[in-house]
């Protein structure tokens, strides 16, 4: 082997460690859905994923109404349009109040509200209220989990769900 032909695979193996230690990207996903309208068109996605101890979550939606809209984990994995009410409700397990304003407390299901552009697009990340193991023992419980939208904002506030109004787009979490 010549001179030159060692110079260009010398580096090979530091660049093949440097790929070990920083891990598979998508190893931290731990769940995702694929939402819809009550129409069937396409909604957007989310993705649940491990960041230390916690879980976050990352929403995107596209094709929604302008405007602020309540974002929930419900309690049961099931989306039947048009209203999508198969989905129960917010996904509570330590019997919270609804809302971060509630001074009796948030619950899983709670996250912040996503605000969607005139575009129809909209983007969000949160930590959830729990620590990942815990999170993920409920989301991926026996019945499942939904994510669904809301037609309005959630106040914070309201119990039991924030006075969001309609669900307008859902998506049935599912494990990575």
């Amino acid at each position: 082997m010549s001179v030159k032909a060692l110079l260009a695979i010398a580096p090979l193996p530091f660049a093949l460690a440097a790929c070990q230690t920083m891990g598979n990207p998508d190893a931290g996903r731990l769940a995702e859905a694929t939402l819809y309208q009550a129409n069937g068109l396409p909604a957007g996605t989310a993705q649940i994923y491990r960041a230390g101890d916690e879980a976050r979550i990352t929403v995107a939606l596209a094709g929604l109404p302008e405007g602020k809209h309540g974002l929930h984990l419900h309690t049961v994995g099931s989306c039947i349009a048009p209203d999508f009410k198969s989905a129960g409700g917010h996904l509570n397990p330590e019997d919270h109040e609804h809302g971060s304003l509630n001074p009796q407390g948030k619950h899983l299901g709670d996250l912040p509200n996503i605000d969607v552009a005139a575009n129809g697009t909209g983007t969000i990340s949160a930590t959830l209220s729990e620590p990942a193991a815990e999170a993920m023992r409920h989301i991926l419980d026996s019945d499942g989990t939904a994510i669904v939208v809301h037609a309005g904002a959630d106040d914070y506030k309201t119990d039991p769900a924030g006075d969001a109004g309609a669900r307008i787009a859902c998506g049935e979490v599912t494990a990575v």
